[in-house]
């Protein structure tokens, strides 16, 4: 696909490595030319030094034969102008990050006022952050939680105790819930694994599971880890992501209390969350955390602005009480010292959102065809977890699982038919109009027939 990046950014140069990994034809233009030379010598794309909001500059890119416009500029303003622009110079489709609440709030309700704006798809990578964060505080014993089908089926990834009944079990012989539920994959040793029946689960593995919540719940029970879901929040950092989460939280019934430095901000989020408590302070200060019942809370987010503060503040949180640590990260240059503290959860936004731009790409491309409808990448981009929704010309259809043959590393976790969740076995089929979730360590599929050996 032909793609045209307005903004270089953090966000901007995550989509534009992913995008590049799977071979599509990017541009990227930024005014600043510091900017371009560094991301052109990185990595093999053309740049364009200029301003992505002129006529002149999209023309240069070549936007009348651009498949996709991806405006990620630090202004929502800048960004639906670009669309709009870009539209009407010819670009097939485009996609705007829109930041602000209210922004986003109308143009998620008038969708009149999108295809007005030649507008495709709306981004919001502090929204996205919130959901996650939001998953993650409803299901204590998971790391990560990722949703399909419309949320009737998530993944779920958590480390094994020790002293968990599952260690030292093979696969075959867990009989978990009669089969409703499912082992994804299992990282070991920075090492991932498609488990097959004979697998051995070990302590401290990460292993990602496959169920309904309510299945997730009986099971997280089971192995005796914690499912007692948080009454009381503690969010440092007063920025959009902890709006966003905070309005979600207070209308899940959950206490919330925000902390955070500035006097004018504290006044806005007062009015934007009357059932959040806002407290003006410095996230920072040890006593005010004391006082205002770190060591009580349920789970503690942290939300401020460099990682180095989120990580010392989860830290602290993890040594003054027994809450959940869940912790934004906005660089991934030390990820894999990252993962070695002892805390529960990363966010990392800027991943998420690429996550969610790269299931578009994937469905825009194969539009006739088995489309993407999500995509997540699991254990730190090693493992990709997909769902497919399945046309009736598809190779797969109606054939025994059985007697199709997959290739390696792949698995066919769950079908979602009419509502119903099939965790599949061989003599199971999948039907045009199925969900499938397919997870698999390979990189870059397309389309429901890519999971089968050529």
């Amino acid at each position: 696909m032909k793609i045209i990046i307005v903004g270089c950014g953090k966000v901007g140069r995550t989509i534009a490595e992913q995008l590049n990994e799977e071979k599509h034809d990017i541009k990227v233009i930024d005014i600043k030319e510091s900017v371009i030379t560094r991301l052109t010598d990185k990595l093999d794309i053309m740049g364009i030094d200029g301003d992505g909001a002129s006529r002149a500059t999209l023309l240069e890119a070549d936007v009348s034969n651009a498949d996709l416009i991806i405006a990620v500029t630090g202004a929502d303003e800048l960004n639906l102008y670009i669309c709009l622009l870009a539209h009407f110079c010819g670009a097939k489709n485009t996609i705007a990050r829109v930041r602000k609440p209210v922004y986003h709030k109308d143009l998620l309700e008038c969708g009149n006022l999108t295809k007005s704006l030649g507008l495709t798809r709306l981004i919001n990578p502090e929204h996205i952050a919130a959901s996650e964060i939001s998953r993650l505080v409803s299901f204590p014993s998971a790391i990560e939680v990722d949703s399909f089908a419309g949320k009737s089926v998530e993944i779920y990834t958590f480390k094994l105790n020790p002293d968990s009944a599952l260690v030292g079990k093979k696969i075959s012989e867990l009989t978990l819930f009669k089969g409703n539920i499912r082992i994804c994959d299992v990282e070991r040793d920075d090492k991932v694994y498609i488990p097959g029946g004979d697998f051995t689960l070990s302590p401290n593995d990460k292993v990602s599971v496959i169920a309904t919540p309510n299945i997730a719940t009986k099971f997280f029970k089971k192995i005796k880890s914690s499912i007692i879901k948080a009454k009381d929040v503690m969010i440092i950092g007063g920025s959009r992501t902890a709006f966003y989460l905070a309005e979600e939280l207070c209308g899940n019934g959950i206490n919330v209390k925000i902390i955070e430095k500035s006097e004018e901000r504290c006044a806005e989020l007062c009015d934007l969350l009357p059932d959040a408590m806002i407290i003006r302070g410095d996230g920072m200060n040890q006593d005010l955390l004391r006082n205002e019942g770190i060591d009580k809370m349920d789970a503690v987010v942290t939300l401020m602005d460099l990682d180095e503060e989120n990580i010392m503040l989860s830290l602290y949180a993890r040594q003054k009480g027994n809450a959940r640590c869940i912790t934004k990260i906005d660089r991934i240059v030390f990820d894999n010292i990252v993962d070695t503290l002892p805390l529960d959860s990363f966010v990392r936004p800027r991943e998420l959102t690429a996550e969610h731009i790269m299931s578009y790409v994937r469905a825009v491309k194969n539009s006739e065809g088995s489309n993407v409808e999500s995509l997540y990448k699991l254990n730190n981009g090693k493992t990709e977890a997909l769902e497919f929704k399945v046309t009736s010309d598809s190779r797969v259809i109606s054939k025994p699982l059985s007697e199709l043959k997959f290739k390696s590393d792949l698995q066919v976790a769950c079908i979602t038919r009419k509502r119903k969740i099939i965790i599949p076995k061989g003599d199971d089929t999948i039907e045009p109009g199925d969900n499938v979730i397919i997870v698999t360590t390979h990189h870059g599929l397309q389309d429901l027939d890519d999971i089968l050996e050529d």
